[in-house]
């Protein structure tokens, strides 16, 4: 971090905490009373932003902390960061996978980066110390959130607890998450944390094939009414290929023909 501010920077922070600004563009100081020339700008938020003392959310586009931070490098909170990157391409996101799973209590691990579902960026960012792992998904895969209000008073929005059941079976690829969230789903049930209509009407809405056919197959299992078994198989096409209960593994093991699954549960 740079311990020692010039000038340059000492009027930066004093003209953005006067303002209460949260956020600098390019072509601000510019126009401002500062008065820098763009060059003398660039090169004063590149200081800036190697130091520590901001944070770059992309080109010409910084974070700046409430007030000078002092004896250390400053990061914003995960939430302020997804946020005004988010912000910034008018986008629309909801924090999924294992921050959900974590924040929902199914696993206790806590992620060194955000994943988050959203309508405009793929692949990974950093702002700041904050790592990001973006999935850009069709406007029609966002939806039933949360919003929770974090340490720092920004606003975080999550996906619910039972879309990130659904979202577990559904993107267990990238996640990691089969067979765990089966027994996440059955936990849920047992303790009655879980409406399992609206599991059904979530899985409906933002599964797929497999999706509909893996829930289908458990909620038969654990002895869920025909009503709501009838309503997932509804929106299936008759087939005869099989896909795994447990992906990864050898698909040997009874047949499940009514929803198209070979429960290959290790012995």
């Amino acid at each position: 971090m740079k311990r020692k501010l010039g000038i340059l920077e000492t009027q930066f922070f004093a003209y953005v905490q006067m303002r209460k600004l949260r956020t600098v563009r390019a072509g601000d100081l510019v126009a401002s009373v500062l008065e820098m020339a763009p060059e003398q700008e660039r090169k004063l938020f590149s200081r800036l932003s190697r130091g520590g003392l901001i944070a770059r959310v992309r080109q010409g586009l910084y974070l700046v902390p409430p007030g000078l931070p002092m004896g250390g490098a400053w990061t914003p909170s995960e939430a302020l960061a997804l946020n005004t990157l988010m912000e910034d391409v008018k986008g629309r996101y909801q924090i999924c996978g294992p921050n959900t799973f974590n924040q929902y209590g199914f696993d206790d691990q806590i992620p060194n980066r955000i994943y988050a579902y959203n309508n405009r960026i793929s692949g990974d960012r950093t702002v700041g110390a904050v790592e990001m792992t973006l999935i850009k998904v069709d406007e029609a895969r966002l939806g039933d959130t949360m919003d929770i209000v974090m340490w720092d008073g920004e606003k975080a929005i999550y996906s619910s607890r039972t879309r990130t059941l659904v979202d577990a079976v559904y993107d267990w690829s990238r996640f990691n998450s089969l067979p765990r969230a089966y027994e996440w789903i059955r936990q849920d049930m047992i303790k009655k944390l879980l409406n399992v209509e609206e599991l059904v009407t979530i899985a409906l809405r933002f599964g797929n094939t497999g999706t509909i056919r893996r829930i289908g197959a458990l909620l038969e299992r654990e002895g869920v009414k025909e009503s709501l078994l009838r309503r997932l198989e509804q929106a299936l096409n008759q087939t005869r290929s099989m896909i795994p209960w447990i992906p990864g593994l050898p698909k040997r093991g009874k047949f499940n023909r009514r929803w198209g699954v070979v429960l290959n549960e290790p012995a």
